[in-house]
């Protein structure tokens, strides 16, 4: 089970390799949301989100014989360029199964990383059983993009960069949104905050229609979403919460929130607009939550983790044409 040393351990194997992103603030962005927005942008991690920090983080911790022989991950892309970054940079093989409706930008930045690339289609087959057969059949690891503990534990070092950045801008306390798929980065930086900053509090964000986190909160038992597609959150688009994530965000994090998609659109818009960041539809939940849900949140401050920036030039030209 991942713990805050094990986080720990995952920022020193990340020295040097992962980004200290920044945290971003806008005074247009606070007249809307009508508290102080700071927004982690983790779309500005190597390949364009914070998944290379999982992905560093288990690559980095298998043992070398097992590395050797390679690694398989199955996303819909983030997931997929964290994990062939990784095994690039150590030399090592990369499998990774993507659906096949995943945005183009995603499946050749993939590609073009080094990997091989298995698509499927992620309405009639399971992507799971498609990764176990080829690990296998290889002599590969599957590296789980959420259920995973050394991944969780790579992801909550954006969470430690949270607790040190807060207390330079002297927030003591305050909800930090965090999009959310499996649940984990939101169950990794909630780890790393109540180790490190107690006063602030995780809450994931999803999209409408595919809210499996904050219906699993709200009851208490883990929920399914009823369609596995449908929404331009690609990246954040999971049929439930993680055997491993959904009990940390039970222990720790605050209600979920739900936004749709034009409101993720009009997200992106912004922080295109005030910030200068360029943020993909399911990368821009939180910072929708904390423009558009104020009535859901408390204090005088809010952080928004904007994950991922990998998004295909026609989904961003209409998030301008429409909210710019």
């Amino acid at each position: 089970m991942t713990d805050i040393a094990m986080i720990e351990a995952a920022a020193r194997r990340l020295q040097g390799r992962a980004r200290r992103t920044p945290l971003l603030g806008s005074p247009f962005l606070d007249e809307i949301a009508g508290r102080r927005v700071l927004v982690k942008a983790e779309c500005l991690q190597h390949t364009g989100s914070f998944k290379f920090r999982g992905g560093w983080s288990a690559v980095s911790a298998l043992a070398p014989e097992l590395r050797a022989r390679g690694v398989i991950a199955f996303s819909s892309g983030n997931h997929a360029q964290g994990v062939a970054y990784a095994a690039k940079l150590h030399g090592v093989p990369a499998v990774i199964i993507m659906p096949a409706d995943a945005p183009r930008l995603k499946i050749d930045n993939t590609r073009a990383l080094g990997a091989e690339v298995v698509l499927y289609d992620r309405a009639t087959e399971d992507r799971d059983a498609i990764g176990a057969r080829l690990a296998a059949e290889r002599g590969l690891t599957l590296i789980k993009p959420f259920d995973e503990p050394q991944v969780i534990a790579g992801q909550g070092t954006a969470g430690l960069e949270i607790a040190e950045q807060a207390a330079e801008e002297g927030i003591a306390g305050a909800d930090v949104l965090v999009p959310c798929g499996g649940g984990g980065l939101t169950s990794g930086i909630a780890l790393a905050l109540e180790a490190r900053a107690p006063g602030l509090r995780a809450r994931p964000v999803e999209p409408e229609g595919f809210d499996d986190m904050a219906r699993s909160l709200a009851t208490g038992q883990p929920q399914t979403n009823a369609a596995l597609s449908g929404s331009i959150c690609d990246a954040i688009v999971t049929p439930t919460p993680g055997k491993l994530t959904l009990p940390i965000a039970q222990r720790l994090c605050g209600p979920g929130l739900v936004v749709s998609d034009d409101e993720a659109l009009r997200a992106m818009a912004l922080a295109f607009l005030r910030l200068k960041l360029v943020i993909e539809p399911g990368g821009a939940v939180a910072l929708a939550a904390a423009l558009f849900r104020p009535e859901a949140l408390a204090g005088e401050a809010v952080i928004a983790v904007a994950s991922g920036g990998n998004v295909d030039p026609e989904m961003f030209r209409t998030a301008l044409e429409r909210f710019g």
